[in-house]
Order: structure tokens, then sequence, then C-alpha cells
């Protein structure tokens, strides 16, 4: 793949924009105010769907967070791009599937050298020819920042100007911080979380005059997890702290990461930049399933099940949303790129771009509903298997590449996500038309984005099929024995 030079007009956000909202009207919105629209997006580490207030937990404390959604709106169908981490990351920077740029596991990735399907391998890292959310707002004069995990170079041994690390992807001040060591100190700040508030309270400062994209990428509330034991006493004292669905080292962990963006927004009122200001809040991924039970979502991180890949999303934009709004609308995190870019009067794009603008939900318009995809051709180290997903209106269909490649009876399961958020009937059975048509167009779909596809192996050994190999040659050993 080539770099191209942004070319076209504003291209399908454009055509969004003048479709499904009067442009005066738009106009009227962006002259009353002073400066562009900055852009403060926070996005969580494998925090599941079910640990904000604003999607109904009473057990997590997230008054901060839950303020983003109460002032504008938050999207009840809201999905990652991937199961884990890099591809989800990848997806979200450039607004393209992770299946198009061949990252779709986290990087290194695992090597399963005697499993039943060979894996693909992945691209190195995110290609430099790539145009990410930072390039494109740095196109139209913003300055940018990227302050915390990063997770799509080609190791985490960043440094300032190494081609793959931020300062190369479009981020003019950068801080990249990794995840703690397991043995790692919790009466400290090891997942850096009061690190990055700092930082993102010096970012605000120093350059609250311009245009500005503020890119805060938490660790919270990664493995492995650890907080300070006085904090989390108080979740254990709580009520419900013994429920599948609580877990009150990560309520520790939560609210560190929620006062501090608490801090964040106290700064944008004090700079008196509230009011032109976009924020949002989302998270890479679902949650670990086998630390906290993602109910009423099935699964969790690495697998397509709703647990893994549906998110919280919230997004305020002030006089534009109307507070308290909410979205049923399924949309994924490729949707964001266009998103930025419309607002920000971009009329320049690279590429080809998946996700769609999401300016009409956000101001009240019509939203042409389109069909999501995912694509993880992998083995998992927690024991979960190779997976593909299509969702197409109130329907979503699962593939089990074991299956379909050989041949095997099962290879899909089918759910009405609408009736059964925890996909617990499958209806692929009852309804092998609707399975014929999805399979096709997830077929199809990963045809055209060529994504790469998994093989029967030649050196299938069943004893030692979900043994992991670690490709040492594409980064240092750290992972091993560890989970990612």
């Amino acid at each position: 793949m080539e770099r191209r030079d942004f070319i076209n007009t504003i291209g399908k956000a454009a055509v969004g924009l003048t479709g499904v909202m009067a442009m005066g009207d738009f106009m009227k919105t962006f002259a009353a105010q002073s400066k562009k629209w900055n852009f403060v997006f926070i996005l969580a580490d494998d925090m599941g769907w079910n640990q904000v207030g604003f999607n109904g937990s009473t057990f997590y404390e997230t008054p901060y967070i839950d303020s983003i959604a109460n002032e504008g709106m938050s999207f009840s169908d809201a999905y990652t791009p991937a199961p884990v981490c890099s591809p989800a990351r990848a997806g979200v920077l450039t607004g393209r599937y992770p299946a198009r740029l061949h990252i779709t596991d986290y990087l290194p990735g695992d090597r399963y050298p005697w499993a039943k399907l060979t894996t693909p391998v992945l691209a190195k890292g995110l290609p430099l020819e790539e145009v990410t959310i930072g390039e494109m707002l740095k196109e139209k004069g913003y300055t940018t920042a990227m302050i915390g995990k990063w997770h799509v170079s080609v190791d985490k041994n960043y440094k300032p100007g190494r081609p793959g690390d931020p300062g190369s992807q479009g981020f003019d001040y950068v801080h990249t911080t990794v995840k703690p060591e397991y043995d790692a100190n919790p009466n400290e700040d090891a997942h850096h979380a009061a690190e990055l508030t700092q930082h993102a309270l010096k970012f605000l400062d120093a350059n609250g005059d311009k245009p500005f994209l503020l890119y805060l990428s938490h660790h919270v509330v990664h493995r492995p997890i650890m907080e300070h034991p006085d904090l989390i006493y108080k979740y254990k004292q709580k009520e419900g702290a013994d429920l599948p669905t609580s877990n009150p080292i990560m309520g520790a962990m939560i609210e560190r990461m929620d006062t501090g963006i608490g801090m964040v927004l106290k700064k944008l009122d004090e700079l008196k930049l509230t009011d032109n200001t976009i924020v949002v809040f989302y998270s890479d991924n679902g949650g670990l399933d086998k630390l906290q039970s993602q109910a009423p979502l099935r699964g969790g991180k690495a697998m397509v099940y709703e647990g893994g890949i549906r998110v919280p999303l919230a997004i305020k934009w002030p006089g534009v949303i109307k507070p308290g709004s909410k979205s049923s609308t399924p949309v994924i995190g490729c949707d964001l790129f266009p998103t930025f870019a419309e607002i920000a009067g971009c009329n320049k794009y690279s590429g080809k771009v998946d996700g769609e603008s999401l300016l009409p939900i956000l101001t009240g318009k019509k939203f042409i509903e389109r069909d999501l995809y995912w694509h993880f051709p992998h083995y998992h180290r927690q024991g979960y298997l190779p997976s593909g997903a299509i969702r197409e209106g109130d329907y979503k269909l699962i593939e089990w590449y074991e299956k379909s490649i050989y041949g095997e009876e099962k290879a899909y399961s089918l759910f009405n996500i609408k009736e059964d958020i925890g996909e617990t009937n499958d209806l692929a059975e009852q309804m092998p038309g609707m399975v014929k048509k999805l399979a096709a167009k997830l077929s199809e779909w990963k045809q055209n984005v060529n994504a790469q596809q998994m093989e029967k192996n030649p050196d299938f050994d069943p004893a030692k099929a979900l043994f992991f190999k670690h490709d040492v040659d594409s980064n240092s050993a750290e992972a091993l024995g560890q989970y990612y």
C-alpha cells in the first residue's frame, strides 16, 4: 500500500453533512464559537461495557465519566474494531478495519505452531503510510498530544523520533507509558493514572489558546490489576462486592482514573475551553471475563461475543448534542476518524476509510445503518478460539474458523442481539437462510478488505495445540508467562 495524498473533498462525511443537516444551521453553530472545536479523546484499556454508571453500573463509581454522557450522548450499542488492544487502536486511529491493516491481534502476537489452523503473520506495526487522527488534524492546524498507551509500534521501547512511534504518526506532544510489571508497588501510581493526568493538564495549560487534540490513553483496567490498599478496601466494603460483575480492585483503579478525568474536565472549565471542546470517552475492547463477568453480555476480551466487542462510548459536544441523549444505533470505533474530520472541517482523506461520520446521530438526524464486521484469526492464551462476526440490524453471526475451514458442523452461531443481548439462544439451526446470507456477506467482506485467512495446519498436534510460542523476532519476550 502506497501513501496517498489527501484527496477528494470531504467525501462520505460531507455527503452525510449536507444530506442530513441544514448547512445553515450547522454553520450558525460554528459561527457562535470563537475558535475551532478542540478534541479530548479519552481511551480506557480493557474497560467493560458494564463498568460505567451510564450503562447501569451501581458498583463502579464513575461520576466524571458519566458526566460526559449526561451532558452529551451515550451509545448503548457501541463496538470496538477488534476484541484486543492493538488492532482496536489501529482501527480507531485510522478509521480503517484492522483486517485491512493486517493488524488483527495484539502486537507482536503469539504463535501456535501446533494449532489446528495456521496463524497469519501480523504487520510489525501501524504502517507509516497510514494517516492517523493526529496527522489528519495536524493538516488542519491542530496541535496534537498522545499521552499514555500507544501499542501500535513494533515494540514498546518508545524513543523520540523513532519511526512508528507517536511522534512519527502525527503527535506533537508525546508521553508514552507501559503497563506495570506484576511486582510493581500498588501503593504508587502503578498504572500511571495520576501521571497521565498531570501530563494532560500540562498540555492543556500550554496549548489551550489554539486548536488541539488531546489523546489521553489510559492503562486502566488492564492486567496486572493493582491499586492502593485503602481504595481497594473501600470497594470491598460496598454492597455487591462479592457479585461476579464486581471487582473491588478494578473499582479502585477505575475511581483513580475517573478522578483524573474529572481534573481534565475541570481544567477545561478553568481555561474557559469547555464550550468549544468535544470530549469522547471510549474503551479499546471489552473486559477480561476471568477477572469480572461482563453480564448481561456474554464472554469478554479476545472473543467476538458481545462481552469482547461491545464497549462504553459517550460523546459531549456543547451546544450541539442535547444533554442526556441516548443512541441505540450500532456504531464502531472506526467511525471516530471521519467524525473528527468532519467536525474539524477536514476536506481530505487518505485511502479508504471504513468508518462513517457520526454527525447525523450526534445532531439528531437520520443515520443510515450499515453492517459491522470483525475478524480475529488468532488463538488466545486464555483458550479462546479464532472467529469472525457480522452484525446486520438486530442479527449477529459468528463464524468459528476451525469448524468452517474444516467443514465441520456448527461452524456458525446466530443471535438476535436486540432480543437476546446475552447471546444465549443460538438461532443457527432455526434460521439457515439467515446464516447463509450473513456468512456470504462476511466472506465477501473479508475478500474486499484483503483479510488474512487461516489455513489447515500440516503440523497440527492436538496434544500441544494451544501452547503458544512468542514471536521473539518482532519483540522482546517480556510477555512470556504474562497476560499481555
